[in-house]
């Protein structure tokens, strides 16, 4: 029997690596328990993503190498961040250079709050991007999400060579409030290599630039910026818009109010606009470059889920991707979750057969946080046992056996 394996994180508890892990350490211990010495169950372990934080370690699953390099933090500090390279093709999680978690992981511990929402840039994003360059890549998959800035990509610009100045002709520091004062922008070093470039730009968020629905407005807050910031930094990005299409073109202006243009706190506008980027479901992109679909060929069950099922879920995170993909390959398919707050009818919709919680073996939610390790690995050798109880006598009758009904 062969299970796929293709989990997201558990946010706040484990990677995704580390989820599809403990799942088949307690799936190999159950089917061990239940019919001692016989290996009769394999495992394919594939951590996936929805685009935001995560991609990182679904590309490097799936045979990317890790790199890494000093960049700018949201703060301004040196910080070291990794990206992902296969050939001609890497990807970045921005989260990693600009994320909020950065702000968190310095020294003094920085909290966001409206210093921060106001002055976090951008820049390590595009400091990456220039490394996946030099190392000759062609085609990058940005990955947003997380971001601590609201600098509608800013401090991407000056990242990759962009000088932005004010009207005396002093550059300007990053972070969105400053963007009020630009006057102009110098392009003269701005990275000729990004013309030969092919951009993707993986996420889900499709609210516009500026405006009530825009960065500042909608994930501002979340940044620590207060109602004065929001108007304040929504109207330094109206300005760095105008002064774009200044420079060059009303390609600018269109871009703004793109769907995803205010993803990453203005990143998406950027990616748009400067780099071209084709924006896509962040789902779909990671799926497709961990080559899932096609990893299922042969497999009897895939085991896929996250931290909370919920409502979010339906709206084209992890598990309904995996899920889609698997009723696409005519595999069955169980969701593994922290807690589920679905209904049966809307659980069944989506297409699993079922669905195993941590809080089906501890109640305290706090606690299943602290130890999702051991908890997943009970809920996997529970699987564990399930599945080599219907287990056929045969590989192939197991194989019938388990697609035609299969209620672990």
């Amino acid at each position: 029997m062969r299970v796929v394996i293709a989990p997201d994180k558990f946010k706040g508890s484990l990677s995704a690596p580390e989820v599809a892990s403990r799942l088949a350490a307690g799936l190999q211990a159950g089917f061990d328990a239940s019919q001692p010495g016989d290996p009769a169950i394999e495992t394919t372990l594939i951590p996936v993503a929805d685009g935001g934080e995560g991609t990182l370690d679904a590309a490097v699953g799936s045979g990317f190498t890790r790199r890494s390099t000093t960049v700018t933090g949201p703060t301004g500090q040196q910080v070291t961040a990794e990206f992902a390279v296969r050939g001609t093709e890497a990807v970045i999680e921005m989260a990693a250079a600009s994320g909020l978690a950065v702000l968190s992981g310095f020294a003094d511990g920085t909290a966001p709050n409206s210093e921060t929402a106001r002055n976090s840039t951008s820049q390590g994003t595009g400091e990456l991007i220039r490394a996946a360059l030099d190392l000759g890549c062609r085609h990058i998959i940005l990955g947003v999400g997380g971001s601590a800035n609201t600098d509608g990509g800013a401090g991407v610009l000056q990242g990759l060579g962009a000088v932005l100045l004010d009207a005396d002709g002093n550059e300007l520091p990053g972070g969105g409030a400053a963007l009020a004062r630009l006057d102009h922008i110098d392009f003269s070093n701005f990275d000729v290599r990004l013309e030969a470039t092919e951009f993707v730009l993986a996420s889900d968020v499709d609210n516009p630039l500026l405006g009530r629905t825009g960065a500042a407005a909608i994930f501002g807050p979340q940044k620590g910026a207060t109602p004065d910031d929001v108007a304040s930094l929504d109207a330094a990005l109206a300005n760095f818009v105008q002064v774009l299409a200044d420079e060059t073109g009303s390609g600018a202006q269109d871009a703004a109010t793109a769907p995803g243009a205010g993803a990453a706190g203005g990143v998406g506008y950027i990616a748009i606009a400067a780099l071209n980027a084709a924006r896509r479901p962040g789902i779909d992109v990671v799926l497709e470059f961990t080559e899932l679909e096609q990893r299922l060929a042969g497999a009897d069950l895939v085991i896929t889920g996250e931290g909370s099922l919920d409502e979010q879920s339906l709206l084209g995170k992890t598990p309904m991707g995996v899920a889609r993909a698997a009723a696409r390959s005519g595999t069955p398919v169980i969701a593994v979750c922290g807690r589920s707050t679905l209904s049966q009818e809307q659980l069944s919709e989506s297409g699993f057969e079922s669905v195993h919680a941590l809080t089906d073996l501890e109640s305290n939610v706090e606690k299943c946080i602290a130890e999702a390790g051991p908890l997943l690995e009970e809920l996997g050798k529970h699987i564990g046992v399930r599945l080599s109880e219907k287990s056929a006598p045969t590989q192939d009758a197991a194989r019938t056996e388990t697609k035609e009904q299969l209620h672990v």
